[in-house]
């Protein structure tokens, strides 16, 4: 009579995946960086964004989901357009993600450029 073996083959472990930061984690870390660049108080930067001062500390320790009028608001305090802050909190996520990807991963195909302006608008008709 033939035995059956229940020999299974072995699995690796799947390496811990480290999480994902949160857009307001990295929104925070990146105004802060701004801030701090300027060598201003938080103060003088939440004045001119038209926020408290308190307000300000919480979104720049990702404490707080700003509306995207306080992030538009806080974009002009630093003279920078929306899509400018955008840009660099996007460019954070991908160093992120391509830092915690381990060896030999690739990073993650960039999505295809589209159209702005009055292109867009266009295409959109």
């Amino acid at each position: 009579m033939a035995e059956v073996s229940n020999v299974r083959p072995l699995r690796r472990p799947a390496p811990p995946r480290v999480p994902e930061p949160l857009w307001r984690e990295v929104l925070g870390s990146r105004l802060r960086e701004l801030r701090r660049q300027r060598a201003e108080k938080l103060t003088e930067t939440a004045g001119r964004a038209g926020i408290s001062p308190q307000y300000l500390s919480e979104v720049e320790r990702g404490r707080k989901e700003p509306s995207s009028e306080m992030i538009a608001a806080l974009a002009g305090a630093f003279d920078l357009t929306l899509i400018d802050l955008a840009t660099l909190v996007t460019e954070d996520l991908r160093r992120h993600q391509v830092a915690t990807a381990g060896p030999g991963a690739r990073p993650a195909a960039r999505p295809a450029a589209r159209p702005a302006g009055p292109v867009a608008m266009a295409m959109a008709a």
